[in-house]
């Protein structure tokens, strides 16, 4: 069992103003080597970090642990000087959304992690959850009903339907755990 708590992020300031965030993709378990590495090339990154108590039989040790395991931030101009910069870091694969193509990250994105991370507010990890997505309900009264989410009216909502006769059912599910549901399932 794991005991989560937060650390401050991995941040450097660069003199760059027409920036933005992009996420990038480094080999497993390379992530703070590859931050400390941008770094000294004066590229400002960002690596979300919590620690968690690890048990071994004969010990306990406090480890510092990226949140996303193989991924960093870098808050870097377009150019494909910078880019190629930051690709020819040892441990860097690629950039997320490719090489060409990569999308950057809206700043209130990755402030919003940053602050949660600074306040030391606690978290748990969550499976990410698009609207139109098929998902589960994992606890209380309403465990293993499936349906789509939706969002209405500013509440998360699971619209369960009934194909045959082309009808639907939606409810709040606020509050509730939930969960993505495997959409290659095989039917016996």
């Amino acid at each position: 069992m794991s005991t989560w708590q937060i650390s401050p992020a991995i941040t450097q300031q660069a003199s760059v103003s027409n920036t933005s965030w992009y996420a990038i993709h480094t080999r497993s378990r390379h992530e703070k080597r590859v931050v400390s590495e941008l770094e000294r090339k004066g590229i400002k990154t960002f690596l979300p970090l919590s620690s968690e108590v690890r048990r071994w039989s004969d010990r306990r040790m406090t480890v510092e642990t990226p949140l996303f395991s193989c991924y960093a931030f870098v808050n870097i101009d377009s150019s494909l000087t910078t880019r190629v910069e930051v690709l020819r870091t040892a441990g860097v694969l690629t950039f997320v959304g490719g090489n060409q193509n990569s999308v950057s990250i809206p700043d209130w994105e990755i402030e919003s992690i940053q602050t949660l991370l600074s306040n030391r507010i606690g978290f748990a990890h969550h499976p990410f959850l698009t609207v139109g997505q098929r998902i589960r309900v994992r606890d209380g009264v309403l465990e293993g009903i499936e349906g789509i989410l939706t969002r209405f009216n500013g509440s998360t909502r699971l619209v369960i339907s009934v194909e045959t006769i082309q009808r639907s059912l939606s409810i709040v599910v606020d509050g509730h755990d939930v969960e993505p549901v495997n959409t290659n399932r095989t039917i016996n």
